[in-house]
């Protein structure tokens, strides 16, 4: 009986993999680490046209990977995952996010910066949420993830600003006081 179900796996495998291998968006997906074919094809199914969404925000909520809120009186309280989109598409980036960030330098000191000031269970969530902005990003502008790697490294040589480093105002060359 068992191997009877292993095969049968095995075969859908196959037919998911032809599946993806078939659709462009599908293969640019999985040239990311730690996305199969399985994660690309429903990326790429339940996303639909990546245009429709304004901004990374709003593939956050229609996923469902933004906290609930409870607001009253000028307090916010921010609670758990809202979980009103697709399900299977928050377990599969939180799945490959796992392995993403195992794979990949910048996923990789994310995880571990998240992981020290929010703890595991949160730390994993933004994992797969920053992996599912990226696959958003890699669909919508049609980039593989070389293509996406070499953007972010050419955006951050070309910030002027230095982190934790107050701007100078009116030309002035250092933030001693003048005497």
């Amino acid at each position: 009986m068992y191997e009877k179900f292993e095969a049968e796996i095995e075969k859908l495998n196959q037919r998911v993999e032809e599946q993806a291998c078939q659709r462009s968006g599908a293969r640019l997906l999985m040239t990311h680490p730690g996305v199969g074919p399985i994660t690309a094809l429903a990326t790429e199914v339940f996303l639909g046209d990546p245009a429709r969404f304004a901004d990374s925000k709003a593939l956050a909520s229609y996923v469902g990977m933004i906290p609930r809120e409870y607001s009253s009186g000028g307090r916010q309280r921010l609670g758990g995952l809202s979980k009103q989109g697709n399900p299977l598409l928050r377990f599969l980036w939180g799945e490959a996010g796992a392995h993403a960030a195992r794979k990949d330098p910048e996923l990789q000191r994310f995880y571990r910066r998240k992981l020290v000031q929010k703890g595991l269970g949160k730390a994993s969530v933004a994992v797969a949420r920053k992996l599912g902005i990226r696959l958003w990003i890699m669909l919508r502008d049609q980039i593989e993830y070389n293509e996406f790697c070499r953007r972010g490294q050419k955006q951050q040589k070309s910030s002027e600003a230095c982190a934790g480093m107050p701007e100078t105002r009116n030309g002035a060359n250092s933030h001693r006081p003048v005497d």
